[in-house]
């Protein structure tokens, strides 16, 4: 199988197979996105990698959906920073009517005086929800996978991966983009990360951010040990060359995985990333990841 093949390929080559399908298939132009926690904690599920579970202890913020003029504040310091995607993320399994409603009234707001794209994450919703979202003015919505289909029940018991599949095309058939990725490095196998993309690559989701673990205190990972960092970059890789024409978007973990070597990601096939910090985690400092994009840049002229 092809997929044999690339986790057998020396990492040199593979490199040069997933920067060139880069340059071909999305040239040299690099999204940034951030994101804002509209909604912490309080969430029943029992996702091992997550701060945000009410069954673990972790001294993560818990807090309601913050107000319209809060997340129109975000909007703005987002757009401020250079971002092009602003994000709006809740924790938990779903929202209640009037929680979307109150979204749907903020996605309004935002798209009448902020110049800026908008996606968010709001966990397992249905038609009527999500195309509520799209007439707002959401463009994209992201739920992600996780991890491959077989190694999912060794990461999340209260939700099954169907549920996440059924949430992806339900998006897909309200007209809205759909981003869909991932985190590696919980203890899943080369196979379980080509079956995440393979699986990506069937849904056609339009962007594929890849996370890397970062063991949080309560959690049940807390203690697992990181993943290389050559092992990342080749899961980048596979990625890129599974997935082709897609976002791929390194997300959380970048900053402590990769340290001062994060434009390696980035030559080996990624084009996006998310920056101004994460849900519960903080990330590096603006200046810092525009430096970071500069350098890319760079890299990608030469």
């Amino acid at each position: 199988m092809v997929e044999e093949k690339l986790l057998n390929l020396p990492l040199i080559e593979l490199l040069k197979r997933a920067n060139k399908i880069r340059e071909d298939c999305v040239g040299k132009k690099l999204e940034l996105c951030s994101i804002l926690n509209a909604k912490s904690g309080i969430c029943n599920q029992d996702c091992k990698f997550c701060a945000q579970s009410s069954k673990y202890k972790t001294g993560a913020p818990i807090y309601p959906l913050k107000e319209k003029k809060e997340i129109l504040e975000a909007a703005k310091r987002v757009l401020d920073i250079g971002a092009e995607r602003f994000g709006i993320v809740t924790s938990g399994k779903t929202l209640t009517n009037d929680e979307v409603y109150k979204i749907c009234d903020a996605i309004s707001q935002i798209k009448n005086k902020v110049k800026i794209k908008l996606c968010a994450s709001l966990g397992k919703l249905d038609f009527k929800s999500l195309k509520l979202l799209k007439e707002a003015g959401l463009s994209r919505y992201h739920h992600n996978i996780e991890t491959s289909k077989k190694f999912y029940p060794r990461i999340v018991t209260t939700s099954n991966f169907k549920e996440r599949i059924e949430t992806i095309k339900i998006a897909k058939s309200v007209g809205l983009e759909v981003c869909s990725g991932g985190i590696i490095g919980m203890g899943e196998s080369w196979q379980d990360r080509v079956d995440m993309a393979l699986l990506l690559k069937k849904l056609d989701v339009d962007s594929v951010p890849i996370n890397i673990l970062v063991p949080i205190k309560g959690t049940p990972l807390e203690n697992k040990e990181p993943i290389s960092c050559l092992d990342a970059i080749k899961t980048i890789a596979i990625f890129r060359i599974i997935l082709k024409d897609k976002i791929i978007k390194i997300a959380a973990g970048r900053e402590t995985l990769f340290g001062d070597f994060q434009g390696l990601g980035f030559l080996a096939g990624a084009n996006g990333m998310l920056i101004g910090g994460y849900l519960t985690i903080k990330g590096r400092s603006i200046e810092a990841d525009h430096r970071l994009v500069a350098e890319i840049k760079r890299i990608w002229r030469n």
